[in-house]
């Protein structure tokens, strides 16, 4: 493969020389109209390699672009909490005006603890956690317990950027979806009402109605394959860098979401605008 390359990079020289230099000879060698035709042959001799460079330049442009194309990002896929939503648990708590020790305590049996985030997979009911959470305190504190998670859905605020900018990035013919750990509660009481940027998805996976939740990698081998998307025509936005790493892993390009208009330059670099 090597030898036939090498031959036709001469045999390509040959014929270029050929192309410039028999002008000239035939110039020389003509009688009467020798200088109409030596400027004839000259003018060839200079046209010719620029030609052959514009034609090189463009043919080179046009291949880049193919491969650049082929790698184009067409599909955004959001995390939800701290990228389109903000997710307040510390102001929520506080606004009970427990004392200092029952605050700490339930911000540790609760929103800390590892059944919170396994309540993201929705295995179990939303009684099973509430008793899990309850027998991780002190019993006196079983009512603001209740009280506190009755209301949870309050830790939860739309972004004001979220509407308008998912709306813009749909126009622009990118598919957007939805990759978010959200528990059944907090999705029951803040789909309607705190999530109106769903109506700009092309598609939507909550951990708790797949049974899945990230960083773990069949969550988003499940979306990949539900929505039939190429990891790498795709780009993951998430304020975690575990669950960035994961998609990473997988092929997906990602970015670590801390906010928008940092968010929008790594988007750029992407070819996103």
């Amino acid at each position: 493969m090597k030898n036939f390359k090498r031959i036709a990079a001469i045999l390509g020289v040959v014929i270029l020389l050929a192309v410039c230099c028999l002008p000239m000879i035939f110039a020389f060698g003509s009688g009467e109209n020798s200088q109409g035709n030596f400027k004839a042959a000259v003018g060839s001799v200079i046209l010719v390699p620029v030609l052959a460079y514009v034609f090189l330049m463009v043919y080179k442009l046009l291949k880049k672009e193919d491969k650049e194309a082929e790698g184009e990002v067409k599909n955004i896929i959001f995390d939800v909490g701290q990228v389109l939503v903000s997710y307040e648990w510390e102001d929520y708590l506080k606004s009970f005006h427990f004392p200092e020790e029952e605050e700490k305590l339930i911000a540790e049996a609760v929103f800390k603890s590892q059944t919170w985030n396994e309540r993201d997979r929705g295995l179990f009911p939303e009684e099973e956690y509430l008793k899990q959470f309850i027998a991780a305190l002190p019993a006196e504190y079983e009512e603001d317990v209740k009280r506190v998670l009755r209301e949870s859905e309050k830790t939860i605020q739309i972004k004001d950027y979220a509407e308008t900018w998912t709306s813009y990035l749909k126009s622009q013919g990118y598919h957007l979806y939805i990759l978010s750990n959200y528990s059944q509660f907090m999705l029951d009481h803040t789909r309607a009402n705190k999530m109106p940027f769903l109506k700009n998805m092309d598609g939507v996976i909550f951990s708790c109605e797949v049974k899945e939740i990230k960083p773990e990698p069949q969550i988003y081998r499940t979306l990949l394959t539900r929505f039939g998307l190429k990891p790498e025509e795709s780009v993951f936005l998430d304020d975690r860098p575990e669950n960035c790493e994961a998609a990473r892993v997988l092929g997906i390009h990602a970015i670590e979401f801390h906010n928008l208009k940092q968010a929008a330059k790594e988007l750029e670099k992407l070819g996103v605008k």
